[in-house]
């Protein structure tokens, strides 16, 4: 049975947010009402990517306005966005791909991931357990993570499903969005042969980011 605390406030492309142990928030793309409950009990935010599915300006700004020492953190490509926004230069921490920070309340190693931006995932280490993180990427080729406890891992699409939705379109002469779907999130399929390459006997998975009609980031 899996020990790390979690709460899924958000999945998909009408915003994402994860709040882990009731501590480490990762991504916040969703309005503030809706981690407004969490606020107090958050010291650390980890973001992955600028897409406003993951990044929501407004609520990064309340954020940093209602807590104005609280830390966030994420790859070299969010220290902008984030100062644009509100958060002070000295709470944030640019982090490099494959390195580990200590931050106390667990120790973090950020993983490069394939998207149409500069985006990452992450490793997770707790005294509870070992947590896999990522969404919105076309492959996990390379990044391993053998016998976690918690793997949350965008499945998409089903391969079969979103070949067909193209077919049709391209018969009715509409653009199929799904072209990029294919080329900048992961499968089902992927998501199932890399948590069946990793996972141990008492590993826990859940899929993330699965598939909404939509216009798509």
């Amino acid at each position: 049975m899996c020990n790390i605390q979690y709460e899924i406030i958000g999945t998909g492309s009408t915003g994402n947010a994860v709040l882990v142990n009731r501590s480490i928030l990762i991504d916040c793309g969703v309005p503030f009402k809706s981690i407004a409950p969490y606020v107090r009990q958050i010291k650390l935010v980890l973001l992955t990517h600028i897409h406003g599915d993951h990044f929501n300006p407004a609520t990064i700004r309340r954020l940093a306005a209602e807590r104005p020492t609280l830390r966030f953190a994420g790859g070299k490509w969010m220290v902008k966005p984030l100062a644009d926004n509100g958060v002070a230069l000295r709470n944030i921490d640019a982090l490099d791909c494959g390195m580990m920070y200590d931050y106390g309340i667990g120790s973090i190693i950020p993983v490069g991931l394939n998207h149409n931006v500069p985006n990452c995932g992450y490793k997770l280490l707790f005294n509870a357990g070992k947590m896999f993180y990522a969404t919105d990427t076309n492959d996990l080729n390379g990044i391993s993570a053998k016998g976690y406890d918690l793997y949350m891992v965008e499945a998409d699409y089903e391969d079969e499903e979103i070949h067909q939705r193209i077919k049709e379109k391209e018969e009715n002469g509409e653009y199929a969005y799904e072209y990029g779907v294919l080329h900048n999130h992961l499968s089902k399929e992927k998501c199932d042969a890399w948590i069946y390459a990793n996972a141990g006997d008492t590993s826990e998975y859940i899929y993330m980011h699965q598939h909404q009609d939509r216009t798509g980031a």
